[in-house]
């Protein structure tokens, strides 16, 4: 039975009473304590080398928030990529140790408020200070309203994410919100060389498409929207795979280069 739960972390933020520690047995039986985590997820792909990574430590709920993705369609696609990869991996997890789910309110006007301001930043730049600073505060009030008592997010899984930056973030929240903030550079240790390979297992199609998007603000007297221009390259399984064993770094240049 797959777990789906809605919230809207918006509103006005109470700790609750619950038990911020689940209580398991090792092999050996003893009794070993996993804290609750909410993590924040952009997609599908970037949460599986994370996920993997936490699931030892954590009893990790997904939180799906994500307002930036301002096409309808495509927020759809991304959120349905993600639950396919949760279901698909808690088929091999105990009933103890499944992966939760959470979807946050769709609201592109949340990202319109803090973003249409800095419209005519490059990528990278001021805009995405303030997009990370809102997905992260919205999992940060989430994470108390369902009795999370960690938050992160998979963002530093990208080559392309500050990882200074959403680490200085996550700690200014976890402060503000007295919770824990799981500062961990996910893309350290191969993990986004890990997220492809993961990816490409999760795909049951001849052909993995790795889609690239780069997004644009659009400003005018009338109304604001924003334009995601997709860059997609469709490889077959062998040729990624062939790129991934050549190294990492590598596949970064592809990426810089797809996204110049």
């Amino acid at each position: 039975m797959n777990t789906y739960k809605k919230t809207t972390p918006q509103e006005e933020v109470r700790a609750p009473k619950a038990d911020p520690e689940i209580i398991v047995k090792d092999e050996a039986g003893l009794k070993v304590s996993k804290n609750r985590l909410l993590l924040h997820s952009c997609c599908g792909p970037c949460s599986t080398a994370c996920i993997e990574r936490l699931l030892s430590d954590y009893n990790v709920t997904v939180f799906f928030y994500n307002p930036n993705i301002t096409d309808r369609e495509e927020y759809e696609k991304r959120k349905e990529a993600q639950l396919k990869f949760i279901n698909l991996y808690n088929e091999k997890l105990s009933d103890k140790d499944k992966i939760q789910f959470i979807e946050g309110e769709y609201l592109p006007e949340e990202f319109y408020d803090v973003a249409s301001e800095y419209a005519s930043e490059p990528e990278g730049g001021v805009r995405c200070t303030e997009c990370f600073k809102l997905r992260l505060e919205r999992t940060a009030q989430a994470a108390l309203r369902t009795g999370n008592t960690v938050f992160g997010t998979t963002l530093t899984v990208s080559p392309h994410k500050n990882y200074n930056l959403i680490s200085a973030i996550g700690w200014e929240l976890s402060v503000k919100y007295n919770l824990e903030f799981l500062d961990m550079d996910f893309k350290k240790k191969a993990g986004f060389q890990r997220s492809i390979q993961m990816s490409i297992k999760i795909d049951k199609k001849d052909y993995f498409k790795v889609q690239f998007y780069k997004n644009t603000m659009l400003q005018s007297k009338v109304d604001k929207e924003q334009i995601n221009h997709a860059k997609v390259i469709s490889l077959s399984k062998t040729e990624l795979v062939q790129l991934i064993q050549k190294g990492e770094e590598s596949i970064q240049k592809i990426f810089r280069n797809l996204l110049a």
